[in-house]
């Protein structure tokens, strides 16, 4: 079943570079902004209680969808951008293991403990 998941995710993340391939934005923009997402990580300074919903409202497809469905709405290429960047960061970061973060470590996602404390667990 993990295997057929990550698969899911992989199939995601190719479909986005299909639809990115669509728009009408040089090609290194896609590598480019892949990895923008991950600045709702900043929250971590704080605390792991802010950490954990600054980095689950930049990696949710709640909100990868309401931003796809206002760009859709609108017509804006940027906002399409903006949509298609989000899903395709998310279903990297699903293929990798990184999920959804709780509140209590960085480390405890839905989809599992990852780094040092998967490793210690073991």
């Amino acid at each position: 079943m993990k295997n057929l998941l990550k698969l899911e995710e992989i199939a995601i993340f190719l479909l986005c570079i299909f639809l990115f391939s669509k728009l009408n934005f040089a090609w290194w923009w896609f590598p480019a902004l892949l990895l923008l997402p991950d600045i709702g990580m900043i929250g971590y300074v704080i605390s792991n209680k802010i950490g954990a919903f600054t980095y689950n409202l930049t990696h949710h497809r709640l909100v990868a969808t309401i931003v796809a469905l206002y760009a859709i709405t609108y017509g804006s290429d940027y906002w399409k951008l903006i949509a298609i960047i989000l899903f395709a960061h998310i279903a990297f970061d699903r293929t990798l293991g990184y999920g959804l973060k709780y509140t209590d470590s960085f480390q405890n996602t839905h989809l599992g403990i990852i780094g040092e404390k998967k490793r210690d667990s073991n």
